[in-house]
Formats: structure tokens, C-alpha cells, sequence
């Protein structure tokens, strides 16, 4: 079953900074959403903490293209690329569907619009259950309604979809947390 880090937890009010994590499988090391942070130490560190180089990242999923979650890809040079509707690797675009793509086994890219119409959802089965890195949430309060959404029914779609299955939520912009009857839907 893969391992999941939380390299850096992200924020918004005065800065901005997306959640960065990264994922072992048995077979791969995926960094999810490398985005802004306030120093690119904060992504680079914790990776060669747990004892790897960004030569070893296998994969980098973004959950949606806004720089704030975008901006540090390059970081990751033998890394393939997933997004939405595609697979980027070196000057190769490999168009596909993400809804139901394995990433590697045991990481599962579910499509999720609402925040924007291109949104998804990683899912991970992990030995304490399931992982879902996502921008659903912004952080543990919601917000209940997210004033950037695109589409608001969509949104809570795909909220009762993840909270279907998901022991850990990993929010865009804040530490994980366990949802419970009070996450917003």
C-alpha cells in the first residue's frame, strides 16, 4: 500500500501556498500539486529527509491548473505530468480521460469540477484507509461555499463523492484532516 507525506501544508490570507505531498508506491513517487510556496526549501527538504531527490519523483499530478498549485512542476525533471486530460512527458502529450486512471497502484485520479471545471481528485489506498488529495477544500472549515467555484453543484458533488470513501482529506491549502459530519458538503 503506498505511503503518504505531507511535505509542506499550504495556507491563504496574507500569502498563498498550495499543499504539497508526496506518495510512495511500491513502484512509483508521485508529488501532488507543487505550487507556490513561500520557499522552494519547503518542497526540497522533506524529500530528502525521507531520503530521496527530485530525480526520484516518478509523477506529478495537479489538481487544477492555477499557478498556485502549478508553479514548482519543474522542480521534478524526469517526472511525468497528469492532469485532467493528459499525461506530459518530455515533448510527448498523451491525451486521456483522468476519471479512474491509476497513477500507479493504489493512486486513482478521479475527476472532480467544481473549484474549477478541470479539477481532480487523487485517491489513495493506504494501510489506514483512504487518502484523497484534492481542492474540494480549501482547509478542515470548507469554506462551506467556495467563492472562486465555477460551478457550485459540482462542487458539492464531488464533495459527497469523496466523503464516500475518504479516512483523510487532503485539503489545497491546509493541513489534512478527518472528515466527519461537520465538513462541508
Amino acid at each position: 500500500m503506498p505511503n503518504i507525506h505531507v511535505l509542506t501544508a499550504g495556507y491563504v490570507g496574507r500569502g498563498t501556498a498550495s499543499t504539497v505531498s508526496l506518495i510512495e508506491s511500491a513502484d512509483s513517487l508521485v508529488v501532488v500539486d507543487p505550487g507556490m510556496v513561500a520557499s522552494r526549501a519547503l518542497i526540497l527538504d522533506p524529500i530528502d529527509r525521507l531520503g530521496f531527490s527530485v530525480e526520484d519523483v516518478t509523477d506529478v499530478v495537479v489538481s487544477h491548473h492555477h499557478p498556485d498549485h502549478t508553479i514548482n512542476i519543474a522542480l521534478f525533471p524526469r517526472a511525468k505530468v497528469h492532469d485532467h486530460w493528459a499525461i506530459y512527458e518530455n515533448d510527448v502529450w498523451t491525451s486521456r480521460s483522468a476519471e479512474g486512471f491509476d497513477v500507479a497502484s493504489g493512486i486513482t485520479l478521479w475527476e472532480t469540477p467544481g473549484h474549477t471545471p478541470q479539477d481532480i481528485t487523487t485517491v489513495v489506498e493506504t494501510d489506514d484507509g483512504v487518502a484523497a488529495f484534492t481542492h474540494l477544500w480549501w482547509h478542515s472549515e470548507g469554506p462551506e461555499h467556495d467563492p472562486f467555484a465555477t460551478d457550485a453543484a459540482a462542487l458539492s458533488e464531488g464533495r459527497s463523492r469523496v466523503l464516500g470513501v475518504a479516512t483523510l482529506i487532503v485539503p489545497g491549502h491546509g493541513e489534512p484532516f478527518v472528515p466527519n459530519s461537520q465538513t462541508a458538503r
